[in-house]
């Protein structure tokens, strides 16, 4: 029994479904990032800038709403207590920092307020947070 083998056609790598599921696998994975960053403070306007950067090694998120009231994490606490709470919550983890979300309407004096009872509460790493801007 004698086999005929066609040697003429040659054997394609079609690229355009190939292109189209590497295209997929990008966006899952552009997507799924996206959804793994959290943001654990409360949702408000927060200023823009131009270089905004996200810190991700950052233990504690602390918010402070237009009304002046001040968050860690979403549980509220007086502005007079927030050193003890920041205590209290760094401990057992090494070199913390803070992600200090504002309001932007927020009084300059307010703000400073906040950052005064961080520093008294010993964090030397404080991120101010801002949305990057809109082009």
């Amino acid at each position: 029994m004698k086999l005929t083998v066609q040697t003429g056609k040659k054997i394609r790598i079609e690229m355009v479904p190939m292109i189209d599921v590497i295209f997929l696998l990008l966006a899952f994975f552009i997507y799924s990032m996206l959804s793994m960053a959290v943001h654990r403070g409360m949702f408000i306007n927060l200023p823009s800038s131009s270089v905004a950067e996200i810190e991700k090694k950052l233990v504690l998120s602390v918010t402070v709403a237009t009304d002046g009231s001040v968050w860690i994490d979403k549980t509220q606490v007086p502005l007079a207590g927030l050193t003890h709470m920041l205590h209290e919550q760094a401990k057992g983890h090494h070199d913390p920092g803070i992600l200090l979300f504002a309001d932007r309407s927020l009084p300059y004096q307010k703000l400073f307020l906040v950052l005064d009872k961080i520093k008294q509460a010993g964090f030397e790493k404080i991120s101010l947070q801002a949305e990057a801007e809109s082009k």
